[in-house]
């Protein structure tokens, strides 16, 4: 698809992807609960889905899900969990707690993304035997102490915290190593609590949950999502006339953080006519940016980078490599050839900051964040840029193209 038109307007972001994976989760487990402003992408289906193969009555509209009656570990055997790594890693310990054996489906590289923290922190407990693109996990989770890293994915974290209170006894989790993405894990302790569950902490380092608590009945509306946000942020900052409406500047998202990066690069942040967040820029410069808490800036903010003024680098950005794609990988090899200076690193990324990039033809790598990080770069393009599959925004974004191109009256 050639890549053509200009973000302008109000554009009004879809809502956070994280929030709605946890709110749909807890009302699973609460039943009779509501969660409203769900923006419904190959992601956040494959969430609702499991919710069904777990026994939940769920009744999907236009931007809700209600659940009626909740999970209770179902009949189905099988939960596809598409390309969405926050599906699988929730739902292990989850359906682990309900059940005594699931079969896990994944799609793209799903099922090449580590699970090798719950292999061993739950190995005494349940096997994991994976097969293609199918993981058994057979076994039944019992109350007890558990340990994690903390600098592979929260979502190992966040996956055990769902699936603790529900356990007879009460358990502890300790980590092992500091903990990346706090913001994550402050999420889920938000939406633990909106739905009446308990957990308390130490820093961060060692969570006490106590066992036989219920889930609570509740209605939760998902607020918006700085993750896709970024980008039109970040396309203010390279000139576009944009207003991002239905962000929570207080925000625990980690994502949260591309205002302070903008900030930092000398961008200014406002709001316009509709309260929304505008971001204008006369002159950029180089910054560095670590993405330990925020590793999903990295396609946003090296669209950025690349045009500021003098050496930028990400850092902390060891964890790219195991996404959707490697997209420490992805991000150098497409911007270079739409004529970005990149040096890659094993986990961190060297921009000189260029003026402007000429066309070429770019590939998505079957991956949301790419796509939408090539759309970017191409507003500062002389030349005509191509991009090879924009329908995988979708996992993510489903209308980023219509907000990229659209007329900015919504």
């Amino acid at each position: 698809m050639e890549i053509n038109g200009r973000p302008h307007g109000v554009i009004r972001l879809p809502s956070s992807k994280s929030y709605a994976h946890r709110a749909l989760l807890a009302a699973g487990l609460a039943g009779d609960s509501r969660v409203d402003r769900i923006v419904w992408s190959k992601d956040t289906e494959a969430t609702l889905g499991a919710l069904t193969a777990l026994g939940a009555t769920v009744t999907r509209k236009e931007d809700a899900a209600t659940v009626g009656k909740p999970m209770d570990g179902g009949i189905l055997s099988e939960i596809d969990c598409g390309e969405s790594g926050s599906t699988l890693r929730f739902l292990i310990p989850l359906a682990a707690a309900l059940r005594g054996r699931t079969v896990f489906i994944g799609h793209g590289r799903l099922m090449e993304r580590p699970l090798a923290p719950y292999e061993q922190a739950l190995g005494r407990q349940l096997t994991f035997a994976r097969e293609g693109d199918r993981l058994t996990v057979t076994g039944r989770l019992t109350a007890g102490d558990f340990t994690l890293p903390g600098d592979v994915s929260s979502q190992f974290i966040t996956g055990l915290l769902f699936a603790l209170p529900l356990l007879e006894g009460d358990s502890t989790l300790t980590l092992s190593s500091p903990l990346q993405s706090a913001g994550y894990v402050d999420l889920t302790l938000q939406v633990l609590h909106a739905y009446g569950i308990r957990v308390t902490h130490e820093d961060h380092t060692v969570f006490r949950v106590a066992g036989r608590q219920t889930y609570r009945p509740a209605d939760y509306t998902v607020e918006g999502d700085f993750s896709g946000a970024a980008f039109f942020l970040v396309a203010g900052a390279l000139g576009c006339e944009v207003e991002c409406c239905g962000l929570n500047e207080h925000s625990a998202q980690g994502d949260r953080a591309i205002l302070d990066f903008l900030r930092q690069a000398g961008a200014t942040v406002g709001h316009g006519v509709h309260g929304g967040l505008t971001v204008t820029a006369d002159r950029l410069h180089g910054i560095t940016a670590d993405v330990t808490d925020c590793p999903d800036l990295v396609p946003p903010l090296s669209a950025l980078l690349a045009f500021c003024e003098g050496e930028s680098r990400i850092i902390g950005a060891g964890r790219l490599r195991i996404k959707e794609s490697d997209r420490l990988a992805a991000v150098t090899a497409e911007l270079s050839k739409l004529g970005a200076r990149i040096d890659e690193y094993e986990d961190h990324l060297v921009f000189h900051g260029v003026d402007r990039l000429h066309g070429g033809d770019c590939r998505a790598w079957n991956d949301h964040r790419i796509a939408m990080m090539v759309a970017i770069a191409a507003l500062r393009a002389d030349g005509t840029v191509t991009i090879d599959d924009p329908a995988c925004v979708s996992k993510s974004y489903p209308l980023f193209w219509e907000d990229y191109k659209g007329d900015g009256s919504k």
